[in-house]
């Protein structure tokens, strides 16, 4: 049953002004005594500063409870800001024990075979070198121990041994690194470069192939040529070069005349003068093939070069860039990776010597079928083994130009390292402070078995997970 008073009737022009406090109150009481059945007359003293006038009733008004918002924490961070972090390499730890007798890398340890299972620390100007091309990876575990160093395995040695040879016959060695996923080929490129540092050479290196194919970068294409330059790239890989090998640099002068540059570059200028006329991206490649001529030159006492290259299959395929029909462009028709696919063919040849390395990922990888099918190949050569595997009659995924690339490379394949090895690892780890146990046959053994036979990445997946921040 209503209420037979409603709050309209309370404010009309001939009854007494109420509060809105008393007329709520006054509205509840009548709901009240409607639900009751009983009728009953609300009164009330009129409030001096509620007063009105006969004609003009009052207006209910309600106060606006103003919502509490979230309190911010902190700025936002800025852009890149999260990237940066990610990317970002320490190599060292003020808090880790100084290793007791830990010697430092010269030019020949690494091809030394007594050297082998033995960790090395790594010269700090080789540090800032390694630093500049990007040859350090933010999950590997530098950040633990004292100075980065590096533990010198068989095939360290051999490849270093192959190294060396090429460069004195003025050769140039072609060599793929395999292994499955967190077996150190990046490492084992890292140790290659910095035997080339240690010895004078050019070290030219592309930490992430797939930054070449993915479209992240500016791209556009070349006057008279189907190739395809990446000029912010290139500028960044030239800035990235100068600052590696400024001290072999500094001591060379051009043998060519450049004067289709920016900048004109007579004979007998400081290379340097060269490298620093890339002031804008837009003439990067023309500088970059400038500098390309002239580390090429023959006759003119240049020094070794080392081209390397990480995550080989992002180059091995389609890449994610296409042309004004909209059609895909294919990895080899881009300029940079052009150089390098042409030295790794045996397509240009380095006339001072050197040798082209590439390292598979197994991380973040496209599938390649030509690539895993040369790599299979080129091992099945080595072994000299009776049956060559050969192409899928029914797939359709392979690649002509890829095979032609990979067809006359060396393949060393990384596996586990041995028990020695292991056990001067460990050695390492247990005299830094991050290994708490003593390092005896039994723990080797348990830590080697653990890890697929000696895999160094599950060794410190195994020892050190606790100790990275």
């Amino acid at each position: 049953m209503s209420a037979s008073n409603c709050l309209r009737c309370l404010v009309r022009p001939s009854a007494v002004t109420l509060a809105p406090r008393q007329i709520l109150q006054a509205g509840a009481g009548a709901a009240g005594a409607g639900a009751a059945g009983a009728t009953r007359t609300f009164t009330a003293t009129a409030s001096p500063n509620n007063q009105m006038s006969a004609n003009r009733p009052q207006k209910l008004r309600f106060r606006k409870v103003k919502k509490k918002g979230i309190t911010p924490q902190g700025k936002p961070p800025l852009p890149g800001e999260r990237k940066a972090y990610r990317k970002k390499i320490v190599l060292s730890n003020n808090n880790a024990l100084p290793v007791a007798g830990l010697e430092t890398l010269r030019p020949n340890d690494l091809s030394k075979q007594k050297n082998v299972g033995t960790v090395m620390a790594l010269p700090e100007d080789v540090v800032d070198a390694l630093r500049a091309t990007e040859a350090f990876k933010p999950t590997q575990c530098w950040g633990i121990f004292r100075q980065p160093s590096v533990l010198v395995r068989q095939e360290t040695v051999d490849l270093i041994k192959k190294m060396d040879g090429a460069a004195a016959d003025g050769k140039t060695l072609r060599l793929v690194v395999e292994g499955n996923r967190i077996s150190g080929k990046s490492l084992m490129l890292l140790q290659a470069m910095t035997h080339a540092f240690m010895n004078d050479w050019v070290v030219l290196h592309i930490p992430e192939a797939q930054e070449l194919t993915t479209a992240c970068t500016e791209y556009s294409p070349l006057e008279n040529s189907p190739l395809w330059s990446q000029p912010v790239y290139t500028l960044k890989l030239l800035q990235a070069f100068k600052k590696a090998n400024e001290k072999v640099l500094s001591r060379m002068n051009t043998v060519y005349s450049h004067a289709d540059l920016p900048q004109i570059i007579p004979i007998n200028s400081p290379l340097i003068q060269l490298i620093n006329s890339a002031k804008e991206a837009d003439g990067a490649w023309a500088v970059f093939q400038a500098l390309w001529r002239e580390l090429n030159a023959e006759n003119a006492g240049r020094p070794s070069i080392l081209f390397t290259l990480d995550g080989l299959a992002h180059i091995m395929k389609m890449s994610d860039y296409r042309n004004p029909a909209f059609e895909l462009i294919h990895s080899h028709d881009l300029a940079l990776v052009k150089v390098f696919t042409d030295c790794l063919s045996g397509a240009h040849k380095m006339p001072n010597g050197g040798a082209v390395l590439a390292a598979t990922t197994r991380g973040n990888s496209p599938r390649s079928a030509s690539m895993e099918l040369a790599i299979a190949q080129r091992e099945a050569e080595a072994a000299k083994e009776e049956v060559i595997p050969q192409r899928d009659p029914y797939g359709k995924k392979y690649d002509d130009r890829v095979e032609a690339v990979m067809k006359s490379v060396e393949v060393l394949r990384l596996k586990g390292v041995s028990k020695a090895e292991a056990r001067g690892l460990l050695e390492y780890w247990a005299a830094s402070g991050a290994l708490k146990k003593r390092v005896d046959e039994e723990l080797v053994s348990e830590k080697w078995t653990l890890s697929g036979n000696g895999v160094v990445g599950e060794m410190e997946r195994a020892t050190l997970l606790t100790m990275k921040g």
